[in-house]
């Protein structure tokens, strides 16, 4: 199937939506270091709930950007990675969220400097 993002109802636009949320990058940018626990996941991207982070690891995995592996432990330990398809995706993505410290301030000032102006 052709794709064309600018078109109304182009599938691809669903993948646009799911990778540009912000706790996906930080998931993606994370995993592309190593494999990680679920509860290590929580504890590392502040501000995360427990429910939104389960659901957008299920909606990684369903994507095939992540995978999930159980291993059966009392209580049972889960671990995520990054996919091949997801690694494309992750080295851009790590770009992208080290970008975005690294430019913070200038950012910042633009957003003040413009707010002066109007």
């Amino acid at each position: 199937m052709k794709c064309d993002v600018y078109a109304k109802n182009c599938p691809s636009r669903m993948i646009l939506d799911r990778i540009s949320n912000k706790w996906s990058m930080l998931i993606l940018n994370r995993l592309h270091e190593e494999t990680v626990r679920f509860n290590q996941l929580r504890r590392e991207i502040d501000g995360i709930s427990q429910k939104v982070l389960s659901q957008t690891l299920k909606n990684l995995e369903r994507d095939g950007l992540i995978r999930r592996e159980a291993f059966p432990t009392v209580p049972v330990t889960v671990e995520y990675s990054i996919t091949e398809l997801g690694r494309t995706l992750s080295d851009t993505v790590h770009v992208l969220t080290h970008w975005a410290e690294e430019h913070f301030d200038t950012v910042v000032q633009s957003q003040q400097a413009y707010d002066a102006r109007s």
